[in-house]
Protein backbone atom coordinates (compact mmCIF):
# COMPACT_ATOMS: atom_id res chain seq x y z
CA UNK A 1 0.00 0.00 0.00
CA UNK A 2 1.45 3.36 -1.02
CA UNK A 3 0.52 6.94 -0.29
CA UNK A 4 -0.21 9.72 -2.69
CA UNK A 5 -0.31 13.21 -1.25
CA UNK A 6 0.86 16.27 -3.10
CA UNK A 7 0.39 19.51 -1.22
CA UNK A 8 -0.31 21.43 -4.39
CA UNK A 9 -3.28 19.13 -4.93
CA UNK A 10 -4.48 19.74 -1.37
CA UNK A 11 -4.14 23.50 -0.88
CA UNK A 12 -6.78 23.35 1.83
CA UNK A 13 -4.51 21.33 4.15
CA UNK A 14 -5.84 22.03 7.60
CA UNK A 15 -3.65 23.68 10.17
CA UNK A 16 -4.82 21.10 12.71
CA UNK A 17 -3.67 18.24 10.47
CA UNK A 18 -1.32 15.72 12.06
CA UNK A 19 0.26 15.28 8.63
CA UNK A 20 2.67 17.80 7.17
CA UNK A 21 3.90 18.17 3.60
CA UNK A 22 6.76 20.63 3.32
CA UNK A 23 9.42 20.61 0.58
CA UNK A 24 12.01 21.54 3.20
CA UNK A 25 11.21 18.52 5.38
CA UNK A 26 12.07 15.10 3.97
CA UNK A 27 11.86 16.51 0.41
CA UNK A 28 8.13 17.08 0.78
CA UNK A 29 7.00 13.56 1.54
CA UNK A 30 4.13 13.37 4.04
CA UNK A 31 5.40 13.18 7.62
CA UNK A 32 3.83 13.37 11.04
CA UNK A 33 3.67 17.08 11.86
CA UNK A 34 6.57 18.19 14.06
CA UNK A 35 8.63 15.12 13.17
CA UNK A 36 10.66 13.72 10.31
CA UNK A 37 8.81 10.39 10.49
CA UNK A 38 7.28 9.54 7.11
CA UNK A 39 3.63 8.60 7.16
CA UNK A 40 4.50 5.78 4.77
CA UNK A 41 6.64 4.22 7.51
CA UNK A 42 3.56 3.99 9.73
CA UNK A 43 1.44 2.56 6.89
CA UNK A 44 4.10 -0.04 6.10
CA UNK A 45 4.30 -0.98 9.76
CA UNK A 46 0.53 -1.36 9.98
CA UNK A 47 0.68 -3.79 7.07
CA UNK A 48 3.34 -5.92 8.74
CA UNK A 49 3.14 -8.62 11.38
CA UNK A 50 4.96 -6.45 13.91
CA UNK A 51 3.30 -5.20 17.06
CA UNK A 52 2.18 -1.56 16.83
CA UNK A 53 4.05 -0.91 20.08
CA UNK A 54 7.27 -1.55 18.15
CA UNK A 55 6.44 1.39 15.89
CA UNK A 56 5.92 3.72 18.85
CA UNK A 57 9.08 2.43 20.52
CA UNK A 58 11.05 3.08 17.34
CA UNK A 59 9.50 6.49 16.69
CA UNK A 60 8.83 8.07 20.08
CA UNK A 61 8.17 11.48 18.50
CA UNK A 62 4.90 10.12 17.07
CA UNK A 63 2.07 9.92 19.58
CA UNK A 64 -0.71 7.36 19.52
CA UNK A 65 -3.15 10.23 19.06
CA UNK A 66 -1.27 11.41 15.96
CA UNK A 67 -1.29 7.89 14.53
CA UNK A 68 -5.03 7.50 15.05
CA UNK A 69 -5.78 10.93 13.59
CA UNK A 70 -3.55 10.19 10.60
CA UNK A 71 -5.68 7.15 9.77
CA UNK A 72 -8.79 9.33 9.87
CA UNK A 73 -7.16 11.94 7.62
CA UNK A 74 -6.04 9.33 5.13
CA UNK A 75 -9.55 7.88 4.96
CA UNK A 76 -11.06 11.36 4.68
CA UNK A 77 -8.87 12.31 1.75
CA UNK A 78 -8.71 8.85 0.17
CA UNK A 79 -4.94 9.08 0.05
CA UNK A 80 -4.14 5.40 0.00
CA UNK A 81 -3.52 3.76 -3.34
CA UNK A 82 -3.05 0.07 -3.95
Amino acid sequence: MKFFWAQEEFPDMREDSVISVNPEVMSGIPVFRGTRVPLQTFVDHMGSDEDIRDFFDGFPTVSREQAIKSIDEVKERSLVTT
